[in-house]
């Protein structure tokens, strides 16, 4: 399975919040799902979209779920220096 997460442009982040999201993200992936090894990657591009390549639909909308789970959480687990 491999998850892709896209980020609008626009969207201002701290410096690091993609990596950060993108460890948190893969981290909590992997305990619903811990068959899957596939790398999540979370990049900048036109708009916010969520790809899931290889997946069932009741896997896409479990990693849907926790993409906005992450995402509200945000405070909890990114920490900026």
């Amino acid at each position: 399975m491999r998850i892709e997460v896209t980020i609008a442009k626009t969207t201002v982040l701290p410096a690091g919040a993609l990596d950060a999201l993108a460890g948190e993200l893969s981290r909590r992936i992997h305990s619903s799902f811990p068959e899957n090894e596939g790398a999540v990657t979370v990049r900048y591009a036109a708009a916010n979209n969520l790809s899931v390549i290889g997946a069932a639909k009741e896997d896409k909308d479990r990693i849907s779920e926790i993409l906005q789970e992450t995402w509200e959480s945000a405070d909890d687990w990114f920490i900026t220096d």
